[in-house]
This record gives structure tokens, C-alpha cells and sequence, in this order.
């Protein structure tokens, strides 16, 4: 029976590849370069395939290099994952951890997140990735994320899911919009009006449809917003009402700006559900809770008031 490959061989051969030359890949791994045509020889040796073309203008792998390199990037993916929980098992919270946020979200509460994250766990690496929902959700279940901070509901039996709190939707309109001058609105107030929301891709947009349908309102569909700052200035420039996470408005409306005027709208208890999720059976489910316990810890602290923390 022949051998397997040798997670020393694939992280070579990643680095090959990565580099496209050998005396480039051999100097960022820090070895010579025989020692490194050595290794990239056995693995080809030891699954019967060519990897490499070496030419002039360095190292192209061939098609079946091409497949390796996918499947090699996910074993070294598991592998440093696998470091990563034994490290986190023996401190408590330590190694890496990938984090998926919605861009609507992750700006304005994030930051508060990793600087008690850093202060409490500084062996803890947290790097976070911004995209919407919808990516979010399938780089999760894919394994590129560890879990993701998005707005429920998140549906998948294949996941867990924590709430954390629950965020009010402001109602921002235009200086010029004759509800400008009021401190809130009602909902008959918005019969007939339009409102503008994000594109499909955010879970926003099903919440605001439904708001929609319920008050008689009608849903701008020949112009969708991709980022809640394209929502505002539309708003600013009377192409229709808007509605704004709280978070957003206070970090970035409230005392920063005139162009739109900010309204209650019933009572504050128009909201958005906020929640960690993760693939069930990731075996650091304990870790995960903690963390879920800090970001809501971070919402009850420093947006009291704001935000309403949920279990």
C-alpha cells in the first residue's frame, strides 16, 4: 500500500503554488530549494500524478495539480483548525477564530466586541470577514467561517444559533419630507408612502417587504440599495422613506449629520433579531457560547438603552 501524503508536502506544495517559483516559496518557507523539489517530487511520486510544470517563467501547475490544491487547502484548513480548538480546549479561548458579519451590523458593534475579546483573551486571534447574509450563510456551512454574527432567522438544521439582542429600525426621511418636522409616525402615516430597502441578498429586505405588504406602503423596486449609506442618501434626496438599524443611526446620523431627519416609528418595537450561528457539531461549542455571552454582554454595557439584550 502506498503512503499518504504528508501535511509537510501539502503545505509545500500550497506554498508553491501560492508563490508560482520555487526559490520564492523555498525563501518564505525557509528552507532550500532542493529541499523543496524534494518534497513536491514525493507527493507526486506518492499519488501517481503530476503536479508542476517548471519552466522558464517558474512553476505552473498542471490540471490535476489544480485539484490537489483545492483539496490540499482544506485539509490545511482543518488541520490549523484542529490546532486552533486543542489550543482553545487547554486556555479556554486561544488560537483562531474566523467570524462572518453582515456588513448592515458587524461596523458598529464589532469593534467594542474585539477590544474586550482582546482584553480578556489576548492569545485570541479574531479575524472577521463582511458580506452579506446570504454569502455569509454559505461560507458557513462550507467551512470558511467559524460562525457568523447575522440577523435571524437563520433556518438550517445544520446549525446552531444564539440570539443576542434585538435592534430598533429607525425611520429616516428626507429634511424636505413633510414628516421631517415630527418626532414619529403611525402606521397609517405610511399607507401610500415609498420606502426604500436593500437588495434581496440581506435579510432586511424580506422584513421591510413584509412591513409593506402590512401597511399599504409600497417597496421602491427599481432602485435597491447595497449598503445602508446608499439607503440614507437616497433618503436624503427624497427618493423615498428608509428604515435604519439603530446601531447605524446612532454611529453614524446622530450628531454627525443633517441631510435626513431620524423618527420613532411604534415605539422603538419595530425590530431586527440579532444572532451568532455555527455548524452544529463543530466540537467548540463551548467557546462559541462564550462568545455569544460577550457580544451580548458588549450590547447590554456600551448600548444600553439601544439595543435589547436576548437568551
Amino acid at each position: 500500500m502506498p503512503p499518504d501524503p504528508t501535511i509537510r508536502q501539502l503545505r509545500y506544495f500550497a506554498m508553491l503554488a501560492q508563490t508560482g517559483h520555487y526559490r520564492r516559496a523555498a525563501e518564505r518557507l525557509g528552507i532550500t530549494q532542493p529541499s523543496l523539489s524534494l518534497q513536491i517530487a514525493g507527493l507526486e511520486e506518492t499519488l501517481g500524478l503530476r503536479l508542476v510544470e517548471r519552466g522558464r517563467g517558474g512553476a505552473v501547475l498542471t490540471p490535476a495539480g489544480r485539484e490537489v490544491l483545492e483539496r490540499a487547502a482544506r485539509i490545511l484548513d482543518q488541520v490549523a483548525a484542529l490546532g486552533d480548538i486543542a489550543a482553545r480546549l487547554r486556555t479556554g479561548m486561544a488560537g483562531t477564530i474566523r467570524l462572518g458579519a453582515t456588513a448592515t451590523l458587524g461596523p458598529y458593534i464589532l469593534p467594542n466586541v474585539a477590544r474586550r475579546l482582546h482584553d480578556r483573551f489576548p492569545d485570541l486571534r479574531l479575524f472577521i470577514h463582511e458580506a452579506a447574509p446570504r454569502r455569509l450563510f454559505d461560507d458557513l456551512l462550507a467551512g470558511r467561517h467559524d460562525l457568523i454574527l447575522t440577523q435571524l432567522p437563520v433556518a438550517s438544521d445544520r446549525l446552531r444559533v444564539e440570539r443576542l439582542f434585538r435592534e430598533p429600525m429607525n425611520l429616516v426621511v428626507a429634511r424636505s419630507h413633510p414628516f421631517a418636522g415630527r418626532g414619529r409616525v403611525t402606521d397609517a402615516d405610511l399607507a401610500g408612502q415609498t420606502v426604500l430597502t436593500l437588495s434581496s441578498a440581506f435579510a432586511l429586505h424580506a422584513q421591510i417587504e413584509a412591513l409593506c405588504h402590512e401597511l399599504g406602503a409600497n417597496l421602491r423596486q427599481d432602485y435597491e440599495g447595497t449598503s445602508l449609506d446608499a439607503l440614507r442618501q437616497m433618503a436624503a434626496m427624497g427618493m423615498g422613506l428608509a428604515f435604519l438599524p439603530a446601531l447605524y443611526v446612532r454611529s453614524e446620523i446622530t450628531g454627525r449629520g443633517d441631510d435626513v431627519a431620524v423618527l420613532q416609528f411604534r415605539q422603538d418595537r419595530f425590530t431586527r433579531s440579532i444572532g451568532l450561528a455555527w455548524r452544529t457539531g463543530s466540537g467548540d461549542e463551548a467557546s462559541y457560547r462564550r462568545m455569544a455571552e460577550l457580544v451580548r454582554e458588549v450590547a447590554a454595557d456600551d448600548f444600553r438603552g439601544l439595543v435589547v439584550p436576548e437568551r
